[in-house]
């Protein structure tokens, strides 16, 4: 299993060129066998930022439909959403020595608790030794 980062997400879904060719190819085969996945709360990430304005105002990111609806159409084109469980949450508030972000906590402990590959290019995550499987989506 494959699991996007908000921010892959979010480049994955616009054709964002930070998004590397290395990482590309390697969610394009997840996608096609059916084994890419994005964490829940990503979604909640996203929905909260739009609704501060945040992306919007500072061009990250322009989600012209309903947030629903872009949900909706990523997940009928193959993308799996894996919920929030009681253990992962647990987990996400014990990850020793990783910072306090909490929806990269909760993303970084689906990962380990699913288990998954997470592709990010957040180098909080990336430079974290507690996760072992992880790809760098810029490369």
């Amino acid at each position: 299993m494959l699991l996007l980062d908000t921010h892959v997400l979010v480049w994955v879904d616009e054709g964002n060129p930070r998004l590397g060719r290395e990482a590309t190819q390697t969610i394009n085969k997840a996608l096609a066998s059916g084994q890419l996945g994005v964490a829940s709360i990503s979604f909640w990430e996203i929905a909260m930022l739009v609704r501060k304005n945040l992306l919007v105002r500072k061009n990250r990111l322009d989600i012209q439909i309903e947030l629903d609806v872009w949900r909706r159409e990523l997940l009928q084109n193959g993308l799996l959403e894996i919920p929030l469980q009681g253990s992962t949450a647990l987990r996400a508030g014990q990850l020793r020595t990783f910072h306090g972000d909490p929806a990269d906590r909760m993303i970084v402990a689906t990962a380990l608790e699913y288990p998954a590959t997470l592709v990010t290019a957040d180098n909080k995550i990336l430079d974290w030794g507690g996760l072992h499987q992880k790809i760098d989506a810029s490369l």
